[in-house]
């Protein structure tokens, strides 16, 4: 019977183990737990390339690396940026969920990079499909959720709205400005950021950081002053309920160490 005496020491021991971890901590494991990570450290699958001029796949001037368990794009390869504009795409669509990027800008932007790319790169959400762009569209027709880096003096929000080829509501009104700034503090230097986004098909989207919103709107849409939008409009609805999520390599150096996606199917 010895075994059953140990059989039950074993449970009660697990019983005391689980009472003894304290309610809160045991909640955060849970919801630590409910996040997937769509980068897995060591290389690019699950994951596509598009650049300005090149065909769907190719890793422009080797721009794109996986290197100690980080996203890496650098541009030391290029003798100058000449508008070579790329974006890595997960390989499939999501409608429902939040996710979170940890990045940090390094280096030097590439020379010839336009002013306003400095420290500035995005992640793009309900994302028309790397496939349906044309070779030389420089930006998929997405809501694109910027990330800013300061230039350690001057004032500059982050988590920003960028639409290109897409308008929202914001604040009740249809909004068709191309960029909107949030509310977030500015983050120089080289320091990692995480920023998370929540997204509920074209009823919110909200934009995160340290945890506080920045920034929320609603129903994005394409906009049909926009000649690529308009080409989406032959297959697809107006409003944007679902879509890829891409990165953006903008011509300043940056690396990604989380891409963690999180359902939500409270819907």
């Amino acid at each position: 019977m010895r075994w059953k005496a140990a059989l039950a020491g074993a449970v009660l021991g697990g019983m005391m183990i689980g009472w003894r971890t304290p309610p809160a901590e045991h909640e955060a494991r849970q919801a630590e737990d409910a996040w997937i990570p769509l980068f897995n450290g060591k290389n690019l699958d699950g994951w596509k390339l598009k650049f300005v001029g090149c065909e769907l796949g190719k890793n422009e001037l080797d721009t794109v690396r996986v290197e100690d368990g980080v996203m890496r794009i650098v541009y030391d390869n290029y003798e100058r940026f000449e508008g070579r504009f790329g974006h890595i795409f997960y390989e499939k669509p999501f409608s429902d969920y939040r996710l979170r990027v940890e990045y940090r800008f390094i280096g030097e932007q590439a020379p010839g990079g336009p002013g306003w790319a400095f420290r500035n790169s995005g992640v793009m959400v309900h994302s028309q499909s790397p496939e349906s762009m044309r070779k030389d569209q420089p930006f998929p027709v997405s809501i694109e959720v910027q990330l800013l880096g300061g230039d350690g003096t001057h004032e500059r929000h982050n988590a920003n709205l960028c639409t290109p080829g897409t308008n929202v509501v914001y604040k009740g009104k249809l909004h068709t400005q191309h960029c909107t700034d949030s509310t977030s503090k500015t983050y120089h230097g080289d320091q990692w950021v995480t920023v998370e986004i929540e997204v509920r098909n074209h009823e919110l989207i909200r934009h995160i950081i340290d945890g506080q919103t920045v920034l929320e709107y609603t129903l994005p849409q394409l906009d049909p002053d926009d000649a690529d939008a308009r080409r989406l409009m032959q297959s697809q609805d107006l409003i944007l309920d679902q879509g890829y999520i891409a990165l953006q390599a903008e011509s300043h150096p940056i690396e990604f160490r989380r891409v963690d996606i999180q359902p939500l199917d409270d819907h």
